[in-house]
């Protein structure tokens, strides 16, 4: 199989592992005035893909390594690394609930006596958590894809996630969701290079408006996304 054909599917904004559900912290931003146009929507997607490229990309690299050589304890490690690393309780949902929806899907696809089972098998008994980047990880191993496409896919999911959702609770069009999501593609490579040496204990972003935001839409009166 071409691999740009799986690399595609995993990367639609239709793929069901429940993106939809959460804005990555837009839906505070927007309700508190801090993102309320274009060129805010903008700024606040770069710095949600600035955090997710060297803490949850150095995540999603490490497990597809560990996949790709049959380490199981490096994935496991990548999983536990990241979840600790979040600080805010909606991000730990996030990731665990769409990891384990991939888990479920990778399934589906290859089988339950592949890796993807093994480590389904450890999230439900609650022996791991279950991360998405991890799950992308080896979901990409398995598809044969290489791991600088993993990386673009993985850092165009954060950004999409919130222009979609920025379409639904800010004054924006598709043109400017497209425009914005077009001009952070064109960052993606320089991010790579920068994540791509790095291991678990070198993982680093500071965003602390973006935690705030995400601790506040923990207790918020806005319901449009899960908290």
């Amino acid at each position: 199989m071409n691999p740009i054909l799986p690399l595609l599917q995993f990367s639609d904004a239709t793929f069901p592992v429940g993106t939809f559900s959460f804005s990555n912290g837009l839906e505070t931003a927007s309700y508190e005035h801090l993102v309320h146009d274009a060129d805010t929507l903008e700024q606040y997607t770069r710095s949600a893909a600035l955090q997710a490229a060297f803490s949850d990309g150095v995540a999603a690299l490490t497990a597809y390594r560990g996949a790709l050589t049959g380490d199981y304890d490096v994935i496991l490690d990548a999983d536990s690394a990241l979840l600790q690393f979040k600080m805010n309780d909606e991000a730990r949902l996030m990731l665990c609930r769409m990891g384990k929806k991939l888990a479920e899907l990778g399934v589906h696809l290859w089988g339950e006596d592949t890796l993807m089972g093994r480590w389904l098998s450890d999230i439900k008994d609650e022996k791991t958590p279950g991360c998405y980047p991890v799950a992308q990880g080896i979901a990409f191993a398995a598809a044969g894809i290489g791991e600088r496409e993993l990386y673009a896919s993985h850092q165009y999911g954060v950004a999409n996630m919130v222009v979609s959702a920025a379409l639904r609770c800010v004054r924006v069009s598709h043109y400017d969701t497209q425009r914005i999501l077009y001009r952070l593609a064109g960052e993606t490579d320089s991010l790579y290079e920068q994540a791509r040496s790095m291991t678990l204990d070198r993982m680093h972003a500071f965003v602390p408006e973006m935690d705030i935001l995400a601790s506040m839409h923990e207790k918020g009166k806005m319901r449009m996304f899960m908290n």
